[in-house]
């Protein structure tokens, strides 16, 4: 097996690596302290081919597969989590659904504008009352004529207020059947729909988050994902993918935090020598950098399953869960190193630390990963 990159990776992470230089790096702690999505900035990824990876050449996309994508969100995340998490959440969940569910002309119609960055893509499955227990979602839909009438509220939605296009999960049947719930894909200004944005995050300030809102929205059949009713069994399947995107950010989180420490264990002196030296500060580094090895592997392996069409379930878990959890404690370790100045926003420790932490929640909590994990094995 080639645990190398390929050229493809190579390329697309000195890309992203020139990018941040310029675009991102003199404009993050601002960002940060605003809370600031910064869309001209994300369109630019669009123009560099990152908003549609792994979407065919056909449709507009890049034609790469998820080894280049979790490569892009490495480096992303090494930089900037909110960013690399926006990117992430466009790519993988509102272009993915479509991509794999959509039908011809959903694809033809959407695709292209979302892999060019013309269009920023939110995806709506949580509700302000039902998290990780999705299928107790309050939002309905009615038929109407020709016509589906939606009414409740999503919340927790990356590009809630900035997207263009959402592809929103809504129950179409009883309370608690699992095809009951049908995706559907709705446009900015559609009457009826709107957003509240959600501030005060302790991290991924970066990138914005949202409540939607539901009051009487009238959306035409031809905007149903797929059949009605398999809305929920779709975004279970998304969510396989969407681990992996997570899972690739987390490790970039936790690389960031790793060489930061590293650069400082060289840099800071005391008692006459580099900290570095130090048992106590190169032990840290071991496990870090053992650590964000372990958690790289882990998700190359997912990806390699994803490229291949073969079951990720578990493996998608794996990575998802030790991923983030890799990520907190890199961000932990890095402010221990740094000390008082980690505990400063002139370092980047405490950043990475406050990012992190939404890796072990987004998209399936860790204790949710655990138990995606155990049921895989005790089947």
């Amino acid at each position: 097996m080639d645990f190398g990159l390929n050229e493809n990776q190579k390329m697309i992470a000195q890309m992203v690596r020139d990018f941040t230089e310029k675009e991102v790096k003199p404009y993050l702690n601002q960002w940060d302290a605003d809370e600031y999505f910064p869309v001209e900035t994300m369109k630019k990824l669009g123009e560099l081919g990152l908003l549609g990876i792994y979407i065919p050449e056909e449709y507009g996309g890049s034609g790469f597969s998820y080894d280049e994508y979790v490569t892009a969100l490495i480096e992303l995340g090494k930089v900037c989590g909110g960013l690399g998490l926006s990117v992430a959440a466009h790519n993988s969940l509102c272009t993915g659904h479509i991509y794999y569910h959509g039908s011809e002309e959903q694809k033809r119609k959407y695709l292209p504008k979302l892999a060019s960055g013309e269009f920023i893509g939110a995806w709506g499955l949580t509700e302000p009352n039902t998290g990780s227990d999705a299928m107790r979602m309050k939002t309905t839909a009615k038929k109407e004529g020709n016509e589906w009438v939606i009414n409740g509220a999503k919340n927790w939605i990356t590009h809630g207020l900035s997207g263009d296009v959402a592809v929103v999960l809504v129950r179409t049947g009883e309370l608690l059947d699992s095809r009951g719930i049908t995706a559907f894909i709705i446009e900015k200004g559609t009457p009826g729909f709107s957003a509240v944005k959600i501030k005060d995050k302790l991290g991924v300030r970066a990138s914005e988050t949202a409540e939607l809102i539901f009051d009487n929205v009238r959306v035409p059949e031809e905007n149903v994902i797929g059949e009605v009713g398999m809305g929920f069994i779709q975004a279970m399947q998304i969510l396989d993918g969407g681990r992996i995107s997570i899972a690739a950010l987390s490790c970039g989180v936790a690389r960031g935090a790793y060489e930061a420490s590293v650069k400082y264990a060289k840099e800071r002196e005391q008692f006459g020598k580099p900290i570095g030296q130090f048992q106590a500060i190169g032990f840290k580094l071991a496990d870090m950098a053992t650590e964000v090895e372990a958690a790289e592997l882990l998700t190359f392996q997912a990806a390699y399953l994803k490229n291949n069409k073969q079951p990720l379930t578990r493996q998608g878990a794996y990575a998802k869960y030790y991923a983030s959890e890799v990520a907190v404690k890199c961000g932990n370790e890095a402010v221990q190193i740094m000390g008082g100045y980690g505990y400063t926003k002139e370092y980047p420790a405490e950043k990475f630390l406050r990012d992190a932490k939404l890796m072990t929640i987004g998209e399936g909590t860790s204790e949710i990963q655990k138990l995606v994990i155990s049921r895989e094995i005790l089947k």
